[in-house]
């Protein structure tokens, strides 16, 4: 016997509970497809109705990558998607602009949202659509204030283990690099200027959010960058194939006290500029005819092997 659906709650119902759950009224902000586009009508109604919808554009076009890739960074912040994610961001101390949901996921995160006065849009299932470009299947969006990055000196001063990844501009890879060094005990990662940003909405997700556990900045030197790693006492070591390449294995069993692995792009690998600037390179060995790894997988064993007991 199927159950039936449970009737989506009024306006005035989301506006009772919010209340009961402590959340100012005057912050839940309603809207529907056709708020959307009445603010080109250009009278008194719509000024205002964009007035009270201001800091919805932070979610406009979320599935243009190229698009968020050069808006995020350069506003100031970055998406936060699903109930889990919100909630690891908020557990390392990361502050919401808005929040986006619909009325039937708004409560699964009222505890944190009472915390807050920052604006909660709420929409239709399909306004949302309309508004993102995607169906919200994941509970809520919140659109976060993206934390300034950390100096490289400062980020590594105390660190004995480092990842390092150049030029990957995958978001997926990105991601599950971050959750390996999490999973792993890696002290932080550095991100070299082409990569894609950890903090792009599927390169969080992927990580499940361990983008916000793992310590990470950009180092701007590249390859250069590999010579400040040393003089900080980094023995850095290239993940290649190579003529000169140890196995991982040799090379975790008596690895130094602070090492610093880099990992290249799955087609490419590191740019011979970097090998020849690294102290070692290293590979893992393979059989079954398979000569490599995707480099999310190869970071999993990288970070494996050489994790502290």
């Amino acid at each position: 016997m199927n159950t039936p659906a449970k009737a989506p709650l009024t306006r005035q119902q989301v506006i009772d509970r919010s209340a009961e759950l402590g959340i100012a009224v005057e912050r839940l902000r309603f809207f529907d497809e056709a708020d959307l586009t009445s603010g080109s009508q250009g009278d008194d109604s719509s000024a205002a109705l964009h007035g009270r919808l201001e800091g919805m554009r932070d979610y406009t076009q979320l599935t243009d990558v190229a698009l968020r890739s050069v808006r995020e960074p350069a506003e100031g912040l970055f998406i936060a998607e699903s109930s889990k994610i919100i909630r690891r961001a908020h557990a390392a101390g990361l502050s919401p602009r808005s929040f986006l949901t619909s009325p039937k996921w708004l409560f699964d995160l009222a505890d944190i949202i009472a915390e807050s006065d920052v604006p909660i849009f709420i929409g239709t299932d399909a306004a949302v659509e309309s508004l993102t470009g995607f169906h919200l299947h994941r509970g809520a969006l919140a659109a976060m204030g993206r934390p300034a990055p950390a100096p490289v000196g400062s980020l590594i001063a105390d660190a004995r283990r480092l990842v390092v990844i150049e030029d990957i501009v995958d978001h997926t890879n990105v991601g599950a690099i971050f959750r390996s060094a999490a999973a792993f005990g890696a002290d932080a990662v550095l991100v070299t200027p082409r990569c894609a940003d950890p903090l792009y909405r599927r390169s969080i997700r992927v990580s499940m959010g361990t983008v916000f556990q793992v310590p990470w900045t950009r180092i701007e030197s590249w390859p250069g960058g590999v010579a400040e790693l040393q003089e900080a006492g980094f023995h850095v070591a290239a993940l290649a194939l190579d003529d000169e390449s140890v196995s991982l294995r040799q090379f975790a069993a008596a690895a130094p006290e602070r090492t610093a692995v880099v990992f290249g792009t799955e087609g490419d690998g590191l740019k011979r500029s970097t090998i020849a600037a690294c102290d070692s390179t290293v590979m893992i060995p393979m059989s079954g005819g398979v000569d490599s790894l995707n480099v999310a997988a190869a970071s999993a064993v990288t970070c494996f092997a050489l994790q502290e007991e």
